[in-house]
């Protein structure tokens, strides 16, 4: 759901790719043509896709985690099963984007190790708590609302199997977004306690939801080279001024208040003016240092040891029926 840029760092490229290959590519990229798995790539173009695909889909599956534990404490059946039904969702989402990256050479075990001993990052929101029934509703309006800004361009983004997976996901999205704006706008219009409680939601993850649009264009490593490659269509500070521009509107009509004093409309750009972001807090989150970072790689480390009779099965079952097939 969720495509966050985490790499603080730059990295050289020191491969030396061919000057016709490349220079084809190049065009190829220019001219909006969709690269396909057999196609050649430069090794650089390859690698930050596997490094922004696996993200996707280590987000979208992390990002179970803090839904998934009010399933059993949502406050109608209704409500239990519309949540059950996103957070199967987020769980298939996770299943596109994993066979996405692995048309890039890249294993789904080389990408969950990666996870699970911590050298791959996932989106920052989920390294939040979830308080109250009011965070569910603020997930879905906040942070699917800003995973759809992010999400949208990508089905334009060059690399083929990323672009055609996307199509499906940013449909759910928003599916999700419009859940959880439901649950805000009947929360806001509830008893004084109820009001307090999505005020209280949208206080705690307004900023969070901002970082997730990633750093400053100036301080983002890899913008320049995506935008290049066409892999971005829209710009970190672009995408988080368009979420900013949307979702204000939003929260007025739900009579809550975005707790940035800094917040004004700007006539002359059409926009509202923003309070800063506070980036020494999401770089600690990145380290792990989030408030529940430790909890959600725990979970999800002793989700797939528990499970591995399941792969297992799996396995076996497949192993079974092409046996049978080469024996026929």
């Amino acid at each position: 759901m969720y495509t966050t840029e985490l790499d603080k760092q730059r990295h050289t490229v020191v491969t030396q790719e061919d000057p016709e290959k490349l220079a084809a590519f190049e065009a190829r990229v220019a001219a909006d043509d969709f690269i396909e798995p057999k196609d050649w790539m430069p090794e650089a173009y390859r690698k930050t896709l596997i490094r922004q695909i696996s993200q996707h889909a280590h987000s979208e599956v992390v990002g179970m985690l803090p839904e998934g534990n009010w399933i059993t404490r949502a406050p109608s059946l209704r409500r239990k099963a519309v949540l059950l039904a996103k957070v199967q969702d987020e769980g298939g989402h996770g299943l596109y984007l994993y066979a996405a990256a692995e048309t890039l050479g890249i294993s789904r075990d080389e990408m969950i190790e990666a996870l699970h001993s911590g050298r791959a990052k996932y989106s920052t929101i989920f390294n939040y708590p979830t308080l109250t029934w009011a965070d569910i509703g603020a997930i879905g309006w906040l942070v699917d609302g800003a995973a759809i800004m992010n999400q949208v361009p990508l089905q334009r983004t060059s690399y083929g199997p990323y672009a055609r997976a996307m199509v499906r996901v940013c449909k759910e999205e928003s599916f999700h977004q419009r859940q959880g704006y439901e649950i805000m706008m009947h929360l806001a219009a509830g008893t004084p306690d109820q009001v307090r409680m999505a005020q209280d939601a949208l206080n705690r993850w307004w900023w969070p939801s901002l970082m997730m649009f990633g750093p400053p264009d100036a301080d983002s490593p890899n913008t320049a080279q995506s935008m290049r490659w066409r892999i971005k269509r829209d710009t970190n500070d672009e995408l988080r001024q368009k979420f900013v521009d949307i979702t204000v509107p939003q929260a007025d009509a739900l009579g809550l208040k975005v707790p940035d004093p800094d917040l004004a409309w700007n006539e002359t750009k059409g926009g509202y003016d923003f309070g800063a972001v506070d980036w020494e807090e999401f770089y600690a989150v990145v380290r792990g240092e989030g408030p529940v970072a430790k909890e959600r790689m725990k979970a999800r480390r002793e989700a797939w040891e528990s499970n591995a009779w399941v792969r297992e099965a799996a396995a076996a079952h497949a192993e079974k029926k092409a046996a049978k097939r080469e024996a026929a």
